[in-house]
């Protein structure tokens, strides 16, 4: 299994950026997707979840509206577009497969990237 991110870097207050996670080793729309989160101190946050098909969306309610994951499963990729970013998105973005979708309540992960550092700062 291998999941590598791409897409983080340095913007703006009210910026945006997109997010990839390129997925191999595995039947990838077999699996829910999730985006989660490390901020420097803080735990592991989950962001948002996909189902296999891409029909079924949730979000952390603090970036309803401003975040949104998609996925292409003709080519194993997952994105997240990020809009309107805020100094408290700055964290390590990470994708990660799991056998169900995940939630504010909870969930496991088969396994996680190293994910892309996204800083928000004027």
């Amino acid at each position: 299994v291998q999941l590598v991110e791409s897409g983080g870097g340095l913007v703006q207050p009210g910026g945006s950026l997109r997010l990839s996670c390129s997925a191999s080793g595995f039947t990838f729309d077999n699996y829910a997707m999730n985006w989660v989160r490390q901020a420097p101190g803080k735990g592991l946050e989950w962001v948002s979840s996909i189902s296999g098909g891409g029909g079924r969306l949730l979000y952390k309610e603090s970036v309803k509206g401003r975040f949104t994951i998609s996925r292409d499963n003709a080519k194993n990729t997952l994105y997240l577009q990020m809009n309107s970013l805020k100094p408290d998105d700055t964290a390590v973005y990470s994708c990660a497969k799991s056998q169900f979708m995940c939630s504010e309540s909870g969930g496991s992960y088969d396994y996680r990237g190293q994910g892309t550092q996204v800083t928000v700062s004027s």
